[in-house]
């Protein structure tokens, strides 16, 4: 059975360590109950990032525009490929890790209406350029299915950890590169397949938006790999990635904690409960509605964005309010 070459490092070993601890503190994001609105969020951001490291230029407002069924103007192709990718990321809890026909499903639904061959491995050689320089020249396309069924029996079989596994995966599919095109957003996808099915809160870690950030060391890391044909410098810097990621999370976590334990007086809640019945209410509406001043009502809701429970979406004339639970 075909094994991948990697070695598992002292720092490897640290990382995981570390991750492993700070998961316990990061639990609330796996509740189906609360915190709905961030792990949305995450979600997002997400998906704006695997997109736009592969060139797509939507915003995340306009990802989130498309995601709420509102007109965006833009390239076809690219509000396709956000629509896809939505779909495909919300199979991601359903979708197992082991099973080569759940990746074919996954990519015919991340590709579809993008390749002739969505859901389909490649019949045609492919290279990666930087420029007009070929910096790796994937296998050829008549040994990719017996490489990708070597991949999932390991996948299968190995009883490395899920974190060196999906890493490992990760790096093992962009060297195979088994697809005519979104080798780069389904190894990403795949990745937090593989670990969800660890830890569920994977599903909502957006890992990809930190790729996305440092994408040219990504890219190095791959390359550094590719030279020395074994992955273990690209484990370690996905390891690293993932790290800081949860510690993100966790400092967001504080700010959110920090937010919603902060005291509300009498007609703040006023100005909320108005708010969540009509998200369009003005603020001579408010006035009258909870019988203050009007800048009492203006200072009153400076105080709630800033402690993050109330939020202003649009312009100032055909905006709405949304009050974050």
């Amino acid at each position: 059975m075909y094994t991948p070459p990697f070695t598992i490092t002292s720092k490897s070993i640290d990382l995981i360590s570390k991750i492993s601890e700070k998961i316990g503190e990061i639990n609330f994001l796996a509740s189906e109950s609360q915190h709905v609105n961030l792990r949305k969020k995450n979600r997002i951001k997400t998906i704006h990032s695997s997109l736009a490291i592969e060139n797509n230029s939507l915003s995340i407002e306009q990802i989130t525009a498309i995601i709420e069924g509102k007109r965006v103007l833009g390239a076809p192709n690219e509000i396709q490929e956000v629509k896809n990718a939505v779909q495909a990321y919300e199979l991601l809890l359903t979708l197992d890790s082991a099973s080569e026909k759940d990746l074919l499903r996954a990519h015919g639904i991340m590709m579809k209406d993008l390749v002739s061959r969505a859901g389909k491995y490649r019949n045609d050689g492919v290279g990666i350029f930087d420029g007009k320089e070929v910096v790796h020249l994937a296998p050829p396309a008549d040994r990719v299915p017996a490489l990708m069924a070597d991949l999932f029996e390991w996948l299968r079989t190995t009883d490395v950890h899920p974190l060196v596994k999906s890493c490992v995966f990760h790096y093992e599919f962009e060297f195979i590169h088994p697809f005519q095109d979104g080798n780069g957003r389904m190894g990403r996808l795949w990745q937090s397949a593989i670990l969800k099915d660890w830890r569920k809160i994977f599903a909502w870690l957006p890992v990809e938006s930190l790729i996305k950030e440092r994408q040219a060391e990504y890219y190095s890391a791959l390359n550094v790999s590719d030279t020395s044909a074994d992955s273990t410098f690209f484990i370690e810097f996905l390891l690293g990635l993932i790290l800081s990621t949860i510690e993100e999370i966790l400092e967001s976590q504080v700010k959110v904690t920090v937010k919603v334990t902060q005291k509300v007086t009498v007609n703040q809640q006023k100005i909320l409960d108005l708010i969540k019945e009509n998200p369009h209410i003005t603020q001579n509406e408010l006035t009258q509605a909870v019988g203050i001043a009007r800048k009492n009502i203006v200072a009153n809701m400076k105080k709630l964005q800033e402690a993050g429970l109330l939020v202003r979406h649009g312009a100032d004339k055909n905006g709405w309010w949304e009050v974050m639970s």
